[in-house]
């Protein structure tokens, strides 16, 4: 096995909620965080993608902000081949940051307004210094535009005059002007039309190829999913609950709300509709449930699993976390199912 070029390990990142002090006093209230981040361990090998998924505000977005240094953890360690990232500032150090670029969720958003397209691209590359003069700085962008299915005379024009899918387009060339070796990429593709969302996964695709990306994908579309994913993790209030190769997680799911995201995934057989299912809405993030935070909707719960953390252990080729499937007790259910 060769090293991660990403190894994470025991990420946390918790937001202050509270009332300011004097409020709290008079009130009686006490302090109240949200733990957007409750200990994640995960690793990405080179030249591979990895997804993390789950319903809104399970914490998959925060990953990336750490990631990239928008926002420092509350603890934990991510290191970038060999390079301590946790406490970095988002352009400390240059080299490092310059072999990392986020591609970000809405393109209407990310680029700016008043730029030219030719700026917005060749601007990471004067600040890393990569191409110091001007002339060379202009054919690289042409170049990029061209490797990104634009034409070289549109680094003349502004950000409006372009469609959404054009727009994230261009929002990959500017990510990958530096050369990086890895790309965090924040629900590229949601804000876009379907047909639109094809084009773009099938050129982050041809990318990862040619130059050899890395990829850490962040999504809740099942079906970008499984077409650009090596491995999957399942993220639910803020924890990972499952980590497997991406053909296994579609194959045999083990944690209960891994089977519940499928059970979303429209299947033409209808084959186990009628199975018991979780039932019942994401718990607040700031009181989560004692124990496993899936308890309340999971059918597989006992007390155990009401009272006491379960560990994210490896079963097979799989990371999961879940007293039922380590006791087996998920296998029976699958079983019972089956029938």
């Amino acid at each position: 096995m060769s090293t991660p070029l990403l190894n994470v390990t025991g990420l946390k990142k918790s937001f202050d909620l509270s009332q300011p002090f004097l409020n709290r006093l008079f009130s009686g209230d006490e302090r109240k965080f949200v733990h957007a981040v409750d200990g994640v361990d995960f690793s990405i090998e080179r030249g591979t993608t990895l997804s993390l998924v789950g319903e809104s505000g399970c914490g998959k977005s925060t990953v990336a902000k750490l990631l990239m240094g928008l926002t420092h953890p509350s603890d934990g360690n991510m290191r970038f081949d060999g390079n301590e990232l946790a406490g970095m500032s988002a352009g400390d150090p240059p080299d490092v940051r310059r072999r990392m670029q986020m591609i970000f969720q809405d393109p209407f958003a990310s680029l700016n307004p008043r730029w030219r397209v030719a700026r917005i691209i060749a601007e990471p590359m004067k600040s890393f210094g990569t191409h110091p003069d001007p002339s060379e700085r202009r054919k690289e962008v042409d170049r990029l535009l061209e490797f990104v299915g634009l034409s070289a005379a549109d680094g003349e024009k502004f950000p409006h005059e372009f469609s959404g899918g054009q727009r994230q387009r261009i929002s990959i060339a500017r990510a990958i002007s530096t050369k990086p070796e890895f790309l965090v990429c924040d629900e590229p593709t949601s804000a876009l039309d379907v047909s639109v969302q094809a084009q773009i996964l099938n050129l982050m695709r041809e990318l990862q190829r040619e130059l050899g990306l890395t990829y850490l994908f962040i999504t809740h579309d099942l079906a970008v999913v499984n077409y650009i994913s090596d491995y999957i993790g399942v993220m639910y209030l803020g924890r990972l609950v499952e980590l497997a190769p991406a053909e296994q997680i579609f194959a045999a799911p083990q944690h209960p709300y891994t089977r519940l995201l499928l059970e979303t995934v429209p299947d033409i057989t209808m084959a186990h509709r009628d199975m018991e299912r979780p039932a019942g809405e994401v718990p607040n993030p700031i009181t989560p449930p004692m124990g496993c935070h899936f308890n309340p909707r999971c059918p597989l719960a006992t007390d155990r699993c009401r009272t006491e953390k379960p560990e994210f252990l490896p079963y097979g080729s799989s990371r999961v976390r879940c007293h039922a499937v380590q006791e087996g007790r998920a296998d029976q259910a699958v079983l019972r199912e089956d029938l």
